[in-house]
């Protein structure tokens, strides 16, 4: 055969395939479509919430909920279709069409996932988008407010303000991160020495389960409500919403931020705020950036020391002069303002900025980034800082986050909810790196760095297992691929995860999910046939 001729069949062998690929897209779109249109009502088009990889407008809608770039490349795969219900019926309907054509349906909220497993996939799925599921009710008398999904935390911060200047919320500090995510893992956020995590004031919840059924805290059993305070929602089914208990906070709180550099003594105040951060007043929640940095030509390390306290200046100074004096803080260096202009600050808004930033959902960049998690429990020496310094300053980019744990998070027994990492915990841990640079080559250079920070680290932080926070996803301890051996592949990531949570989450999802529909790589795995 010719050389023109062989490469006359190796096109048409190519352009036999991409049809077929597509002829088979459009067949399950078809037949998603038309099963869509016979589980919901009679006036809903259902093409106008569904979009394949053909449709003019799919690409804006898959990157819109997109936030991490790493993700966001021409070789991510992609869904098969994006699924952008608008009402509850909708997410039912999708869920009964999903499984019947036998495809994966991955469960996206706000898309904060840090290893984007709420919009990518090896094997052919779907996205069931709840961005247009958004709503806020606030209840003032009885100090609650039902919120949906697809609602964003800043979202939720704005609708509680509209009604009162001394309520809040205990949720984390990125407003545009999606409530059913981020209640569903657990919810951490500056007020918990406080008041614990989000998931300690969930009060109900409606879910949408494997059968496309709409159940509340009271049809779904009090198992199933366990299971989604901590241990995520997507392995059971498509969380619709949940109602949470507000909390008091006091018309003045104070912020601090102040940073200190290894010549600044940092070694010995870290080593100190150690010993106090999660015995001092409940009032007060430190967050320390360890950030390695040039300084006038020399790479050093710096702290900065970032608070959060729940009652005004002179209080505040009262508290550390008798707990922390070695931070010498000073009137001047803390600011006094509302709960709402606090989550602006924290937010890193410039002061000033308008309440209504928290009604945008999209983040200001988008970059290339890694995290991980670690847990501290005992103390770290000062030789042992001072070796981790060196780390830092060696690997040049990875940073490090220190948030304090105790307070109220101590009181709570680990097996209240599904997250389980309470009393103990000195300090939690977040690695991370963000970069610019594009492909593969970058991608590997900067998590490689991610890795051996974390290696490390290994004999300061927890043992047996090794603690990580399911909302800080890390594909790096564990992966599932849903064969016959899932429940010993989940085990792996999920003891990180749960610690001896688990295996009550493992009865839960056998008992609502048996044949494993809501999967993906770290989902919770039914007890095998």
């Amino acid at each position: 055969m010719s050389g023109s001729s062989s490469g006359l069949l190796l096109l048409f062998l190519g352009y036999l395939i991409v049809s077929s690929i597509y002829a088979t897209s459009d067949s399950i779109f078809n037949d998603f479509v038309q099963c869509l249109s016979n589980h919901s009502s009679p006036s809903l088009q259902a093409s106008s919430i569904v979009y394949a990889q053909t449709n003019s407008s799919f690409t804006t809608v898959l990157q819109s909920y997109i936030r991490n770039q790493r993700f966001n490349t021409s070789s991510t795969p992609k869904p098969l279709i994006i699924v952008t219900p608008t009402d509850e019926s909708q997410v039912s309907a999708a869920v009964i069409c999903s499984r019947d054509i036998g495809i994966q349906l991955r469960i996206r909220s706000g898309g904060h996932d840090y290893d984007g497993l709420s919009y990518v996939s090896d094997v052919p799925f779907f996205i069931l988008d709840m961005f247009n599921l958004r709503s806020i009710n606030v209840n003032i008398n009885d100090e609650t407010a039902w919120v949906q999904a697809g609602a964003t935390l800043g979202e939720l911060y704005y609708r509680i303000w509209e009604k009162s200047g001394v309520h809040g919320f205990p949720a984390g500090i990125c407003p545009t991160v999606g409530v059913g995510g981020h209640l569903s893992g657990g919810g951490y956020g500056n007020m918990l020495r406080k008041y614990g995590l989000s998931v300690d004031h969930i009060v109900d919840a409606q879910i949408v389960n494997v059968n496309g059924t709409i159940l509340d805290r009271n049809s779904m059993g009090e198992d199933l409500f366990w299971a989604i305070r901590g241990g995520g929602g997507a392995s059971f089914g498509v969380i619709l919403s949940y109602k949470v208990k507000l909390v008091r906070v006091p018309e003045i709180v104070t912020v601090f931020e102040v940073g200190k550099t290894l010549a600044e003594n940092a070694m010995d105040i870290v080593y100190q705020w150690q010993h106090i951060t999660d015995k001092i007043d409940n009032d007060l929640f430190m967050r320390l950036l360890v950030q390695p940095i040039i300084l006038k030509s020399k790479k050093t390390v710096r702290i900065t020391f970032i608070a959060m306290f729940l009652g005004d200046a002179a209080r505040l100074i009262s508290v550390l002069n008798k707990d922390f004096p070695e931070l010498g803080l000073k009137k001047e260096e803390c600011k006094e303002m509302s709960w709402i202009e606090s989550v602006l600050y924290w937010a890193n808004f410039d002061n000033g900025t308008s309440v209504d930033v928290l009604l945008n959902r999209t983040p200001d960049s988008l970059k290339f980034l890694k995290r991980k998690s670690d847990y501290v429990q005992k103390p770290i020496s000062k030789n042992d800082l001072e070796g981790l310094w060196n780390k830092l300053i060696e690997l040049g980019k990875p940073g490090m986050v220190f948030n304090s744990y105790g307070g109220r998070m101590s009181e709570i027994p680990a097996s209240e909810t599904a997250f389980p990492h309470r009393a103990g915990n000195i300090f939690k841990i977040q690695y991370s790196v963000g970069w610019e640079e594009e492909g593969d080559e970058a991608d590997k250079k900067y998590l490689n760095l991610m890795r051996e920070l974390y290696s490390y680290m290994t004999p300061f932080v927890s043992q047996s297992p090794r603690g990580a926070f399911l909302n800080y996803r890390d594909v790096d301890i564990g992966i599932n691929h849903n064969g016959k051996d899932s429940y010993q592949k989940g085990k792996v990531y999920g003891d990180k995860y749960f610690l001896n949570n688990f295996e009550r989450l493992v009865k839960v999802k056998t008992a609502v999910d048996p044949q494993n529909f809501f999967r993906y790589e770290q989902s919770i795995p039914p007890i095998p046939l």
